[in-house]
């Protein structure tokens, strides 16, 4: 270690690079450090958006008015959807219908082959009245979902999936004061696969279609009991 007098005689010039030199090494020091705080935040940053990502929510029913009452499910779509996904409807129908027997307390659902055959022998059923079809299927609630929209692919392209389905969802109280109107009403929009882009040679039909219709009976049965679902949904 240089005293003072060493350091003055080495001279202005090698005194001024001392200084110099300890400046800079002070300076690599702060700067050094500084980089490892910004990667230190930006790690924190990435883990907490990751946290954020995962977080579920305690979310009620948009609808509580099926508890204790007798519903039935009943599902339309144009004659269009009707040809190109024959199966779309009882598939909606039957596990809509179940998830409202499992978890909506004390609530008796009619069984979607009750309901699949009444639209059967009925074939004028969409121009009644809706308190008229709840009266025909003997229920106090009717749960009517008119799927406007179903496709697998974006239009005009069978070389894609984009699969898309659509749904105004309305409740009927046949014993209410006005049983031919909505008294709850939604749409539920579900889209898969999440990214775009798949071609045909990466997913099969069926396994599209399952995903699709997984999210849009998930989501329309939620909306009439309290679930756990993601804070930042996909598809």
């Amino acid at each position: 270690m240089m005293n003072d007098c060493q350091t003055r005689a080495l001279g202005p010039t090698r005194a001024v690079a001392r200084h110099t030199l300890c400046l800079a090494l002070a300076g690599a020091a702060c700067v050094a450090a500084g980089l490892m705080q910004g990667c230190i935040a930006g790690a924190v940053g990435a883990i907490g958006q990751q946290i954020e990502r995962g977080k579920k929510l305690d979310v009620p029913a948009a609808y509580d008015g099926l508890e204790g009452k007798t519903c039935a499910v009943i599902v339309n779509a144009d004659y269009a959807t009707l040809v190109e996904h024959p199966a779309v409807v009882s598939n909606i129908t039957a596990n809509v219908a179940v998830r409202i027997r499992q978890y909506v307390k004390d609530a008796t659902v009619l069984t979607p082959a009750t309901i699949l055959n009444w639209q059967y022998r009925t074939p004028q059923w969409r121009a009644l009245p809706y308190g008229e079809v709840a009266k025909e299927l003997g229920v106090e609630r009717l749960v009517y979902i008119d799927l406007y929209e179903y496709r697998l692919n974006p239009t005009g392209n069978s070389y894609l999936w984009d699969g898309v389905s659509g749904g105004n969802i309305g409740v009927i109280e046949a014993d209410g004061l006005a049983p031919d109107e909505f008294v709850y009403t939604t749409s539920i929009v579900s889209k898969f696969p999440d990214k775009e882009g798949v071609g045909k040679e990466s997913a099969r039909r069926e396994d599209i279609e399952r995903g699709l219709l997984t999210l849009f009976i998930q989501r329309t049965s939620w909306l009439f009991y309290r679930h756990i679902e993601d804070k930042y949904p996909q598809g």
